[in-house]
């Protein structure tokens, strides 16, 4: 290990254990202890309210808070339509445009999460949410309607958050079970809005009933806000909270990686452009032709602005080799972000039209049709962590074929369902789909937090900006198709990704590394 390469100074070790993980303060040819903190890894624990524990319990219920907002229009919609006068393409324009700001925002969030620390952004986004939240409720327009939901997407970008926390407060032997508890538990705040506000709108009842039932989303956000702030810290006590070395941009160790990250981005861009030209003259018309183009041209220069912030930040990939103690392959990154694509994508979009779908195709009132509907995200609350409890036990890379393929056949039934179904019967089929798209979500989970600590916060951030970007696309093929057709691309989408998966992804083995300013080196174990 002496031999090396360096930037700064010669490596020297000292072990230490946090977590189950092992902390190395450079490299020399002999091994000082020294000890900052001992926690050996015991088993699992759920029904507890103290240490990480704790910390899991409140996290997820942030989320689930946070997915409560962002999707508390779902189950309302046919309200809503009653009360506005919508017409089809203007609800599937709110289902995109509730979709698209969670693209930017993620990436946003997952760098502002690496550099400040989880606690203070998610009390910070939540506190925002609220408030977008009550706007949304007191719109007298569909134009007021459209900007406020558009605008709500910002509440989904909570779940990169919870994800750099549960990293800190749990070894890497528990990564997919923790992040499954906080993922399939928090993403339980969809169902809970299908399960919970429409009831919660017909108790407040007239023709207001729904946006009551969206403010009072809206107050429990601000509540728990304060509550998450000053009864969570970013790390356990005694541990060092890593940040990047240089913020604006994923940092990435080889030449080929640099090319790589610039073509992973096109998609995030081109997901905002197909918004921007579904809003235009020649669909829906709410934007003219004049602005479409500026937002183009915007979308262009924000491409070209952050192609030259990726060089000013990894330029020196092109002058000397990355010490390989500081490598990680970003290809990695790259099949997770498609895997999460089609799992929590086609989540977003499915769960965003499964209780109309159901509602117009079995002739079901709106109270029946969003219990119904709201199997399909409830599944979470088991699935996720079970998918994230596979990967650990079974292989992170195993675990993800399987499931993917389980998932492309799952979609290719639900493209049979049609009203000569029998509800039971098409209820059947959406649970075996679920159940494949909740635990890919859960393994997705369970590889992240393994790739590179310090840019957790990021490398979260787009897989969870490629999720939306899945939902946008997904939206969008809907938007033009009948849902049979709609389910057929989400199944040859997930093929796709199946394909990758076998050939590009790598399974996690030994440790990864972390190097500071100082020399200290944590050797992270992940296998």
């Amino acid at each position: 290990m002496s031999s090396l390469p360096c930037t700064r100074q010669p490596y020297k070790i000292t072990v230490a254990r946090v977590h189950g993980i092992v902390l190395a303060e450079g490299i020399s040819s002999h091994i000082q202890p020294g000890i900052q903190r001992t926690m050996q890894a015991t088993g699992f624990k759920l029904f507890s309210f103290s240490g990480e524990t704790k910390i899991l319990h409140l996290t997820w219920f942030a989320f689930f808070l946070s997915f409560l907002v962002w999707f508390n229009h779902a189950p309302l919609l046919g309200a809503m339509r009653e009360t506005f006068g919508l017409s089809d393409q203007q609800i599937k324009t709110l289902l995109i445009l509730n979709v698209a700001l969670t693209i930017p925002a993620r990436i946003i969030i997952g760098m502002l999460v690496d550099a400040f620390g989880p606690r203070r952004i998610y009390s910070g986004l939540l506190f925002v949410s609220a408030f977008l939240c009550f706007g949304f409720a007191i719109a007298d327009s569909y134009e007021q309607l459209a900007l406020m939901r558009f605008l709500l997407g910002f509440a989904g970008a909570g779940f990169v958050i919870g994800i750099r926390m549960i990293t800190e407060w749990y070894p890497a032997k528990q990564a997919g079970i923790a992040q499954g508890i906080y993922g399939g538990w928090g993403n339980f705040g969809s169902a809970g809005a299908a399960l919970i506000l429409p009831s919660l709108a017909v108790a407040f009842g007239g023709d207001d009933g729904w946006r009551y039932a969206i403010g009072s989303t809206g107050v429990l956000a601000l509540i728990y806000s304060a509550v998450y702030f000053f009864s969570t810290s970013d790390t356990p006590k005694g541990s060092t909270y890593f940040k990047p070395k240089r913020n604006g941009a994923l940092e990435i160790t080889s030449p080929g990686d640099f090319f790589l990250y610039l073509v992973m981005n096109i998609p995030l861009y081109a997901a905002l452009a197909v918004l921007a030209w579904k809003l235009s003259p020649a669909n829906l018309g709410m934007l003219s032709e004049p602005v479409v183009d500026i937002i183009y041209a915007i979308l262009l220069s924000l491409y070209i602005f952050q192609t030259i912030r990726i060089y000013q930040i990894n330029g020196h990939v092109f002058k000397k080799p990355v010490p390989e103690i500081e490598r990680y392959k970003f290809k990695q990154v790259a099949v997770l972000d498609l895997a999460y694509m089609v799992t929590f994508g086609s989540e977003l979009a499915v769960v965003s039209m499964l209780p109309l779908f159901f509602q117009d195709t079995f002739d079901l009132s709106i109270v029946k049709a969003g219990l119904i509907a709201s199997v399909f995200a409830g599944l979470n609350l088991v699935m996720r962590p079970a998918g994230g409890w596979i990967s650990d036990k079974f292989g992170r890379k195993r675990s993800l074929v399987i499931i993917m393929a389980g998932l492309a056949v799952g979609y290719l039934l639900m493209s049979y369902i049609d009203a000569g179904w029998s509800v039971p019967a098409a209820v059947a089929v959406v649970i075996f789909c679920s159940i494949f798209v909740n635990a890919g979500n859960g393994a997705v989970f369970a590889v992240i937090p393994l790739v590179k600590r310090r840019l957790t916060g990021q490398i979260a951030g787009m897989a969870g900006a490629f999720g939306n970007v899945g939902g946008v696309a997904f939206l969008t093929v809907l938007s033009f198709v009948a849902p049979n057709v709609f389910f057929l691309v989400i199944g040859g989408a997930a093929v796709v990704v199946l394909v990758a998966v076998l050939f590009f992804l790598d399974e996690p083995e030994g440790h990864m590394t972390e190097v500071l300013p100082d020399g200290t080196v944590q050797m992270i174990k992940v296998s």
